[in-house]
């Protein structure tokens, strides 16, 4: 069904002097204003307005941090409560009523074997921070040095996250070979593809000649979200748990993207039943707002006071609202509902690509899903590597570019930057997913016939 291009509502003007501005003032890193050249102005749930009167359905959601949407009444009306309330605002990590509430309420939805025996430390507002503090709380525990990280992470820009994540150029980390089915580094995929990338570990550190530093940890995510939307299978899981817990190595599960049901479970974990030693969250914890922090066994608190500290760990706002978003996904049983939303739409995007070559693999978890494309004219081992066809970062360039010309926020992700990535609000309903997908589907079929995507790949290939 073609999805028509919304017309603007109101004179361009605010909106391009803006755009002007901020390409003026701020700096090159900028990422996400490249892409999605938009002014948001007005939030509800899934769709933004554009100060160009434009409305968009939002499928980024804050890179996975709004679990109930643009500005969920419940979480208003959190933030509302404590300004009228008159409470501070800021406490350093001070004990407060408000923080009393979100600890009791983020307890009250961990694995119970794990949350039975743990304690919280608050950490700087951003997730990359609570993965720094995760590696120095294991290494003050252990006492040792090396981590353990996987092929395609992606765990934050500081440097001690970044040099754990997949494009890490400096690397101080031992790198382990994350499971795929669609791009098995061994060329297997399956269960025995996952395997083999178990039994490569379990040697490689029972391996006196490994190299392998010894290890304080191994940080993995149950979902690889940057790296593509990998979701790790769940006996591989199993397994990274046997191999830790059997050489006293803490098992880190970075959740930061996962987390609050966003995968169909409450935390990815529990998909797998494991119960890790640490746990990193941020993003949707903070019900929209900055909050972070990492939860672990507690024979592992053993470092000094002071030894992971920050001013802004105290964040009362995020925290009041983050309670209200996590007693909402519990009550609404929303994780459930995104297994069922997510299944529904995984499936119509496979009936998709038997009439689109260029749709490589589509993949996912919950409300977490990826799209792979691939130049299907092209000759297989190139650089995905494999059997495959190799992946087309041109065209799915230009299909979030379509996308956007239809009203629709997608990301992209994977190590070419090939898969579009779909985060949409927990709170989608089946009107919404279903015109979601249409206009996916539109846009996909304009990239595929547009020629300024063809010039692009002939001049990339």
């Amino acid at each position: 069904m073609a999805v028509t291009e919304p017309a603007p509502l109101a004179p361009p003007s605010v909106h391009e002097g803006i755009l002007r501005r901020q390409s003026l003032r701020e700096s090159a890193a900028r990422t996400y204003a490249r892409s999605l050249p938009i002014v948001p102005v007005r939030a509800r749930g899934l769709t933004i307005e554009g100060a160009d009167g434009r409305r968009y359905l939002d499928c980024l959601s804050g890179a996975g941090t709004l679990a109930l949407g643009h500005n969920h009444p419940v979480v208003l009306e959190a933030i509302k409560n404590v300004i009228d309330s008159g409470a501070p605002l800021h406490v350093l990590d001070l004990a407060t009523p408000v923080k009393d509430a979100f600890t009791t309420e983020l307890f009250a939805t961990l694995p119970p074997r794990f949350a039975d025996n743990a304690r919280i430390q608050f950490c700087g507002p951003a997730g990359t921070d609570a993965v720094e503090a995760a590696f120095k709380l294991v290494r003050a525990a252990t006492g040792r040095n090396g981590l353990l990280a996987f092929t395609g992470a992606y765990h934050g820009m500081t440097a001690g996250a970044l040099a754990a994540s997949g494009g890490a150029e400096d690397v101080r980390v031992t790198r382990l070979p994350f499971p795929q089915d669609y791009r098995c580094p061994f060329g297997i995929g399956g269960e025995r593809g996952a395997e083999v990338a178990a039994r490569w570990t379990e040697s490689l550190l029972d391996d006196p000649k490994g190299g392998a530093p010894a290890p304080a940890g191994m940080i993995l995510e149950p979902v690889q979200g940057e790296g593509g939307v990998n979701p790790a299978p769940d006996g591989w899981m199993r397994r990274m748990r046997e191999i830790t817990e059997a050489r006293s190595i803490p098992l880190i599960a970075d959740e930061v993207q996962t987390g609050v049901g966003r995968t169909g479970a409450f935390w990815a974990v529990q998909h797998s039943g494991i119960v890790p030693d640490v746990m990193v969250l941020s993003k949707a914890i903070g019900g929209s707002l900055p909050l972070a922090v990492i939860v672990y066994r507690s024979e592992l608190d053993t470092w000094q006071p002071g030894a992971h500290a920050g001013t802004f760990r105290g964040n009362q706002l995020a925290m009041a609202a983050g309670t209200a978003t996590l007693a909402y996904v519990r009550e609404n049983r929303l994780a459930e509902r995104a297994a069922t939303l997510g299944a529904r739409m995984l499936a119509r995007l496979q009936a998709l690509a038997i009439d689109h070559p260029c749709i490589g693999d589509v993949r996912g978890r919950g409300l977490m899903i990826g799209v792979e494309l691939v130049d299907p004219e092209m000759p297989a081992g190139g650089t995905g590597g494999g059997p495959e066809a190799p992946p087309d970062p041109v065209l799915a360039s230009v299909v979030q570019q379509e996308c956007l010309r239809r009203g629709l926020i997608v990301e992209l992700g994977g190590r070419h930057s090939a898969v579009v990535r779909l985060l949409p609000p927990l709170t989608l309903t089946d009107e919404q997913a279903t015109a979601v997908l249409d206009r996916l589907a539109d846009a996909l079929a304009a990239a595929e016939r547009s020629p300024h995507r063809r010039t692009m790949t002939g001049s990339t290939h």
